[in-house]
């Protein structure tokens, strides 16, 4: 199993890279995890937000294998606690999913075509963030996933 984490943007605060590498390194105890990041359009102040999301979205589809699970982390996605994430995760792999796409898309969103692309869309809060400080709340769910899924104790019930 691969996991791949597609984000638009450079993450640029040092606490957050930081705090990502500390999750990166314990995901790749249990898997495979790859992190790519998109950068961040330029020159698009004559832009409409959907043309943006159109720009942004050709470049995620180039980063998208054909037989990639795709799942768009979006506020309008679907929502677990901890526990049933790691079991909704653990079903996505006992199915044989080869390669679990996760993608966190730019300020305005995902573009339709992106949108076709995925499996589903899960929401990782009902409140909005910047999209730098997500990065780092999914990999530490991720991790808390995986430690749920292990009985490893790092989550307390």
């Amino acid at each position: 199993m691969n996991i791949t984490l597609i984000t638009v943007g450079k993450t640029t605060f040092g606490f957050i890279k930081e705090g990502m590498a500390m999750y990166e390194k314990r995901i790749g105890r249990y898997l495979s995890y790859t992190r790519v990041e998109i950068p961040a359009l330029q020159g698009t102040a004559s832009l409409s937000h959907d043309e943006i999301k159109e720009k942004e979205g050709e470049l995620i589809l180039k980063k998208i294998r054909p037989g990639d699970r795709v799942v768009l982390l979006d506020e309008k996605g679907r929502r677990f606690t901890s526990v049933a994430w790691a079991a909704h995760l653990g079903k996505m792999i006992d199915t044989g999913t080869r390669s679990l796409v996760f993608v966190i898309g730019g300020a305005y969103g995902f573009s339709d075509r992106v949108k076709e692309a995925a499996s589903e869309l899960v929401s990782l809060s009902d409140m909005t963030f910047s999209h730098q400080i997500i990065r780092l709340f999914f990999e530490e769910q991720l991790y808390r996933a995986f430690t749920i899924l292990k009985g490893e104790p790092y989550h307390n019930e």
